[in-house]
C-alpha cells in the first residue's frame, strides 16, 4: 500500500473527479456562467479606465478639507459668541441665577418637586446623536463633583455662556453633521449641546473635567518639554509620596502627543525613573505615560534630597535637546516636587536660566509643613513659574491646572486662537452600543481669552470651544468603489498616529465585554503599514508632502494634505484589478426596474446619495434616496451620479439571476437533497442580491449577509470577505471557506461552507472585477461529494484496490492556507494540518508546497504572566480563535506579490522593574506569528517521511477549479518524532527575557525617536520669536505678588508695564 500510494495512482483521480463534482454544482447553483455571460454581453458597451491615485486622493482631500472648514467655522462663531458675551458681562458677587445642571435636571426631592438647578428639561432620542435622549434647542451645564455649583465665578461664567445657546442652534441647522459642541470654562463647568443628562457613577461622583480633557488642554496651552523632579528622600515618607506620586500622575494626564517629558527621582543621588530614558525626552504618548505611571507607584524613600544635582540634570537635558531642534521645540519647564529645599540654589539658575528664563520652574510643596517653604517660592518666581502647596489628595488637581495657566499667557496676551485637532479618541457614551467604526472621533477646539481692557494684559484664558467630528463620518468621504476590491484610505496625524485605518483595531474583548485598549489612540502608521520598513510613506506623510509609492502586498499608497487640520491622508490602491475602474450606463426606466427587485440591497454605509442634513432624509434609506432622486420626487437631494449610474447598470446586467435562482429553486424543490441553502452575488457598487433554496429557518448559518456578520456586507472599509477572497483567484475558480454555525445548539464544530468566484471583464487588454457570486452550502454534503469521489478507480469493472475508507489511508480535504476542510475525523475539521500532523506540514514546507511567512501584530493584547522565563509568551486568546483570525488575514491578503521578509523590531515594552498588579489584567504588546501559504504552481507532490522505525507516505493533489488540496496519508505509520506545526503567536521581546541583547533591543526601541511635525502654531513665552508684542526685561525680575501674579517689567508698544509673566 504505501508504494501505491507513494506514486500517486488514483489519487489524481479522486482529486479531478471531486473538483469536476464540486464545479458542477456550485456553478449550477450560483449561476456564475450566466452572471459572467450577462458582463460578457455587455462588454462592447463597457469602458475600464485606469484609476489616477494623485487625483483620487486630491480629491478626497478637498471633500474632507470642505467638511472640516464648516466644523472650523462653528467653533469660531461659538469663540466670537463667547468672548463677546464676556466684553458685556459685568462680574456680580451676588449673583442669583437658576440653570440646567446636566446632572440634576429632571430630577425630584422626597416631595415631587424638581430639586434645585434640577428643573423639567425636555429630552428625546435622537438618531443623529447616536440614539442619546438629548434636547436640541438648548444646552445644560455639568460640573464635576469638587466643584461648587453655586459658586461666584461658576454663577458668572454660566450665566454669560448662556449667549452661546443661540449659536449652538444656528450651527447646527447651518451645518447638520455637527455633532457635540461644548464650551469648557477655566473655572470648571462645561456646557454641552444639545443638552443631555449626566449620570453620575455608581458612587454617585461626577469624575468628568473638561480641563484635563486632551482638546482642552491642547488648545490652551502649547507644546512642551517637561522634567518632573520628585524628592524621594527620608522626610518624604507616607502620606507626602503618596501626594507626590499622585501629582506626578495629574501633571502627566495633562500632557499630550505633541508634548516631551522624563522623571528624574532624587535623594543622595539623581536616577531616572526608567533608566531606558536617561538624558533624554520622550514623547508623551499614552504609552509612556502609563509606563511613567506604574514605574512612579514603586518609588521608595530613602536619604538625604540633593536638589541641586536633580536641577542641573534637568537642564542639561532641555539644554540638549533645545539645542538638537529636538522635543517640541517650544515651551520648556521643569516641575519640582518635594516637602521643601534647604536653599534657593541660585548659582544653578545663574548659569542655566539666567538671564532669560527660557525654562519656567514650577514648584509643588507637598504636605503642610512651611519651614522651607520660601525657597521652593523664590526658585518659581525667579523662573517665571508658579508656586503651589498640595497639603492633600484633593488638593492636587486644582494646584496642578494652574501651570497651565502660566503657560498659557503668552497666547492669551496675543490673543492667537489656535485651532487644534486632537488625536482619535473613543466617545464612552457609545462604547456599549455601537461598533468600534463608530465610537472614535476627533475633536477641533480653539480657546476662548478676555477681551475686557482692564484685564487684557493679565492673559486671562475663559476656557476652550470645541466640536466632534465622528471620523467615520469622514472617511465616508473617500467612496469605497472608487478604491476597488482591496483599496482603502487611512487618516495620520502629525505624530504620525492614525485617526482612522480598517486594520486599527481600538477594542478588545475581555470575557463578554468590548474594552478599549489603553493605547488605542496611539498606534502609530508603521504598526499598520508594515510593509513600509524604512518608514519611508510616514515620514512623506508627516511632512504633509504628496505623491506615490509602490510596497509589496498593499500597493501603492497615494498621500495627500488636509490644509484644515494637522492631518494626512493616505489612499491605498492594489496592483492589478485594482488598478483599473469599470465604468457601464443604462437608461434610468430599465434599471429603475430593475432596481426595485426585492432580493437586491446596497451597502447601507456607503453614500449613494446624502441623507444626514436634511432632517426629512435621516429616515430614508440609501435606496429609498436613490429612488427618490431617480424620478425626481425630491429635488433637493443630493446624490453621487456616477455610483447611481453604475448601480443602475448592474441592476440591469445582474437582473436575470433572480429569475434563474427562482426557476432553479422551483425545479429543486421537490428533490430529497437539499443541496445548497442560498446563492448570493455582490457587485463593485455595493447592489448585493441573495436567493433562498430552503426555508429561512432551516438556513445554517442565519447571520450570513446580514450587519451583525460585518465580515459577509459591505462596509465603510471594506468588501465582503467572500467578495475578496474570490477576486485574488482567476475568475471561475471557486474559493471554498468553512464557516461556524451559531446558536445555543452548535457544537463549536464548522457546519457552513461558502464557495464564491470573481466574474471579471476585459475590455482594450484592461481587466476589472465587476462582481462576485458564490454559494452557501452545508459542510455534511461537501463530505458526501468527497467520500463518494474517492471510492472512483481507474480499473474499470475490478474492484479499487484503495479507498479513503481503508484503514491505512487517511484522507484529508485542505485549503491553501492549511486548514482541515474534510477528514474522517470531525474534531479535526476546521484545524491547521500542522497541528494534526506536523511531520507531514514540516516535509511539505520543507518541499516548497507550503511556504512559512512571519507575521506581526503591534496591537496584540497579552496576559502578562510572571512565571514564564522565554521570550515566547503565549497570548490569552484560545488557539481555535486565533487560527480563525490568522486565516481570516491570510484570504484578505495578495500572498502572490509577496516577497521574502525580514524580522521586524518589537516596539516599546516596559522596563523589567514593572511588576502588574493584577496579573489576569490584559496589556499591549507586540506579537508574531507565522502563516502557511500554499504556491499553486505545485499541482501535486508525494513524498516519504523517515519516522525512525518506519517510514510515512503521502501524496497531494490540487483539486481543480478551487483553493483546495487532496491529502493522503499512511496513518500506519508513527510520526509522533515530528513536533507539531503551531501557529500560535508569541509576544516579542517580553520583559522576562534577561540577556544583555534583548535588554539592549528593548531599550533602543523605547529611545527611538520617530519622525514627527511640530504643530504649525505654538507659544513660547521666553522667546522673543514668539512673542512679538513685548518682551521682558530679565533685570526686573521680582517677587512682587508670588502667589500666581508674578510681576515682570515688560515693554509693550511705546510703554513700559508690570505685567504677569
Amino acid at each position: 500500500t504505501p508504494v501505491a500510494l507513494g506514486t500517486g495512482e488514483g489519487t489524481g483521480l479522486w482529486a479531478d473527479t471531486f473538483g469536476e463534482d464540486l464545479y458542477n454544482t456550485v456553478t449550477k447553483y450560483s449561476g456564475s456562467l450566466l452572471l459572467q455571460k450577462k458582463y460578457k454581453d455587455v462588454e462592447p458597451s463597457l469602458k475600464i479606465e485606469e484609476v489616477d491615485g494623485l487625483e483620487l486622493v486630491r480629491k478626497f482631500s478637498e471633500d474632507m478639507e470642505t467638511m472640516l472648514r464648516r466644523k472650523v467655522e462653528a467653533v469660531q462663531n461659538l469663540v466670537e459668541a463667547a468672548e463677546e458675551a464676556d466684553l458685556n458681562h459685568e462680574f456680580n458677587e451676588s449673583l442669583v441665577f437658576d440653570y440646567y445642571n446636566s446632572v440634576l435636571i429632571n430630577e425630584r426631592d422626597a416631595n415631587g418637586n424638581f430639586v434645585e438647578l434640577g428643573a423639567e428639561f425636555l429630552l428625546e432620542s435622537n438618531a443623529h446623536f447616536s440614539n442619546l435622549p438629548v434636547n436640541t434647542s438648548i444646552s445644560s451645564v455639568q460640573l464635576p463633583t469638587n466643584v461648587y455649583n453655586k459658586d461666584p465665578d461658576i454663577l458668572n461664567g454660566v450665566y454669560m455662556s448662556e449667549a452661546l445657546n443661540a449659536v449652538f442652534v444656528e450651527n447646527f441647522q447651518r451645518d447638520p453633521t455637527l455633532t457635540w459642541q461644548y464650551f469648557g470654562s477655566a473655572t470648571g463647568f462645561f456646557r454641552i449641546y444639545p443638552g443631555i443628562k449626566w449620570t453620575p457613577d455608581e458612587n454617585g461622583v461626577v469624575t468628568f473635567d473638561c480641563r484635563n480633557r486632551g482638546w482642552y488642554i491642547q488648545a490652551a496651552t502649547s507644546p512642551k518639554d517637561i522634567v518632573i523632579l520628585v524628592d524621594v528622600s527620608g522626610s518624604m515618607k507616607g502620606l507626602r509620596m503618596t501626594i507626590a506620586k499622585h501629582t506626578i500622575s495629574t501633571i502627566l494626564d495633562t500632557l499630550g502627543e505633541n508634548d516631551f517629558v522624563n522623571i528624574i527621582a532624587y535623594n543622595d543621588y539623581v536616577h531616572y525613573v526608567e533608566p531606558c530614558f536617561k538624558g533624554i525626552l520622550v514623547q508623551a504618548d499614552r504609552d509612556n505615560r502609563e509606563h511613567f505611571k506604574l514605574l512612579v507607584e514603586e518609588l521608595m524613600v530613602k536619604g538625604v534630597g540633593v536638589v541641586d544635582q536633580a536641577l542641573r540634570e534637568a537642564f542639561e537635558i532641555l539644554k540638549q535637546f533645545q539645542e538638537a531642534k529636538q522635543g517640541s521645540l517650544c515651551n520648556q519647564a521643569i516641575m519640582l516636587i518635594s516637602d521643601g529645599a534647604v536653599e534657593d540654589y541660585q548659582p544653578v539658575f545663574e548659569k542655566y536660566n539666567w538671564p532669560d528664563c527660557k525654562v519656567r520652574v514650577f514648584t509643588y510643596l507637598i504636605g503642610r509643613e512651611l519651614s522651607f517653604a520660601d525657597n521652593m517660592k523664590w526658585i518659581a518666581c525667579n523662573n517665571k513659574g508658579y508656586y503651589t502647596q498640595i497639603s492633600t489628595l484633593a488638593d492636587t488637581q486644582e494646584n496642578v491646572m494652574e501651570y497651565l495657566h502660566v503657560l498659557s499667557r503668552p497666547m492669551v496676551i496675543n490673543h492667537d486662537h489656535d485651532i487644534i485637532w486632537t488625536e482619535a479618541y473613543m466617545d464612552s457614551k457609545l462604547l456599549s452600543s455601537q461598533t468600534q467604526s463608530l465610537t472614535l472621533l476627533t475633536t477641533v477646539a480653539m480657546p476662548v481669552f478676555s477681551k475686557k481692557n482692564e484685564t487684557r494684559s493679565h492673559g486671562i484664558l475663559l476656557g476652550v470651544v470645541g466640536s466632534d467630528v465622528a471620523l467615520r463620518e469622514l472617511m465616508k468621504l473617500a467612496p469605497r468603489y472608487r478604491l476597488g476590491v482591496h483599496g482603502y484610505a487611512f487618516l495620520n496625524t502629525n505624530n504620525g498616529y492614525i485617526l482612522s485605518h480598517p486594520d486599527l483595531r481600538p477594542l478588545y474583548r475581555e470575557g463578554k465585554k468590548l474594552k478599549p485598549k489603553p493605547n488605542y489612540n496611539s498606534v502609530d502608521l508603521s504598526e499598520v503599514e508594515w510593509e513600509d520598513q524604512a518608514e519611508s510613506l510616514r515620514t512623506a506623510m508627516i511632512n504633509r508632502e504628496t505623491g506615490s509609492f509602490s510596497m509589496d502586498v498593499k500597493v501603492p499608497l497615494d498621500k495627500g494634505c488636509l490644509l484644515f487640520s494637522p492631518h494626512s491622508l493616505g489612499v491605498v490602491l492594489s496592483r492589478g484589478h485594482g488598478e483599473y475602474i469599470l465604468l457601464g450606463n443604462t437608461s434610468v426606466e430599465e434599471g429603475l426596474h430593475d432596481l426595485l427587485h426585492p432580493d437586491l440591497a446596497l451597502a447601507s454605509d456607503w453614500i449613494y446619495c446624502i441623507t444626514d442634513i436634511d432632517p426629512d432624509h435621516r429616515k430614508l434609506s440609501q435606496l429609498e434616496a436613490m429612488v427618490r432622486f431617480l424620478t425626481r420626487e425630491d429635488p433637493d437631494l443630493e446624490c453621487d451620479e456616477e455610483l447611481v449610474r453604475e448601480v443602475l447598470f448592474d441592476a440591469v446586467v445582474t437582473a436575470p439571476m433572480e429569475a434563474y435562482w427562482t426557476a432553479l429553486a422551483l425545479n429543486i424543490s421537490e428533490e430529497s437533497e437539499q443541496v445548497v441553502d442560498m446563492a448570493f452575488l455582490g457587485t463593485r457598487a455595493g447592489l448585493l442580491r441573495s436567493s433562498l433554496f430552503v426555508g429561512s429557518e432551516k438556513v445554517s448559518d442565519r447571520k450570513f449577509l446580514t450587519p451583525e456578520d460585518e465580515a459577509s456586507v459591505f462596509t465603510l472599509d471594506r468588501f465582503p470577505l467572500w467578495y475578496r477572497q474570490a477576486s485574488e483567484h482567476p475568475a471561475g475558480s471557486f474559493v471554498f471557506n468553512l464557516r461556524w454555525e451559531e446558536g445555543p445548539e452548535s457544537a463549536g464544530e464548522p457546519m457552513v461552507v461558502t464557495a464564491s468566484t470573481a466574474v471579471a471583464v476585459t475590455v482594450d487588454k484592461k481587466t476589472a472585477i465587476a462582481a462576485a457570486v458564490g454559494v452557501q452550502m452545508k459542510l455534511e454534503f461537501l463530505q458526501r461529494k468527497f467520500w463518494a469521489a474517492t471510492r472512483q478507480c481507474s480499473t474499470g469493472d475490478m474492484p479499487c484496490t484503495q479507498s479513503c475508507e481503508d484503514s491505512d489511508l487517511d484522507c484529508f480535504v485542505v485549503d491553501n492556507n492549511g486548514f482541515i476542510l474534510i477528514s474522517e475525523r470531525s474534531q479535526e475539521m476546521g484545524r491547521f494540518l500542522g497541528e494534526v500532523d506536523g511531520a507531514v506540514m514540516t516535509q511539505l514546507l520543507s518541499m516548497g508546497v507550503f511556504s512559512q511567512v512571519t507575521m506581526y501584530d503591534y496591537q496584540a493584547m497579552c496576559k502578562p504572566s510572571s512565571h514564564h522565563h522565554s521570550a515566547a509568551q503565549p497570548l490569552v486568546s484560545p488557539i481555535s480563535a486565533f487560527l480563525t483570525a490568522t486565516r481570516w488575514l491570510l484570504q484578505e491578503l495578495d500572498w502572490g506579490g509577496l516577497h521574502a521578509r525580514v524580522a521586524w523590531e518589537a516596539k516599546s515594552v516596559f522596563h523589567h522593574s514593572h511588576k502588574q498588579k493584577k496579573q489576569d489584567q490584559l496589556q499591549p504588546c507586540d506579537t508574531e506569528y507565522p502563516v502557511f501559504v500554499y504556491q499553486p504552481a505545485i499541482r501535486e507532490a508525494n513524498g516519504i517521511i523517515e519516522c525512525g522505525a518506519c517510514q510515512k507516505v503521502f501524496v497531494v493533489q490540487q483539486i481543480p477549479n478551487s483553493n483546495l488540496l487532496l491529502l493522503v496519508t499512511d496513518p500506519t505509520c508513527d510520526c509522533s518524532i515530528f513536533p507539531p506545526v503551531l501557529q500560535e503567536a508569541t509576544e516579542i521581546l517580553t520583559l522576562t527575557v534577561a540577556s544583555a541583547h534583548n535588554a539592549s533591543v528593548k531599550c533602543d526601541r523605547m529611545r527611538s525617536q520617530k519622525v514627527r511635525r511640530r504643530p504649525d502654531s505654538w507659544w513660547a513665552g521666553s522667546s522673543p520669536l514668539s512673542l512679538p508684542a513685548w518682551a521682558c526685561a530679565p533685570a526686573a525680575r521680582s517677587t512682587y505678588g508670588c502667589q500666581g501674579t508674578h510681576l515682570c517689567l515688560c515693554f509693550l508698544g511705546e510703554a513700559f508695564v508690570f505685567m504677569p509673566c
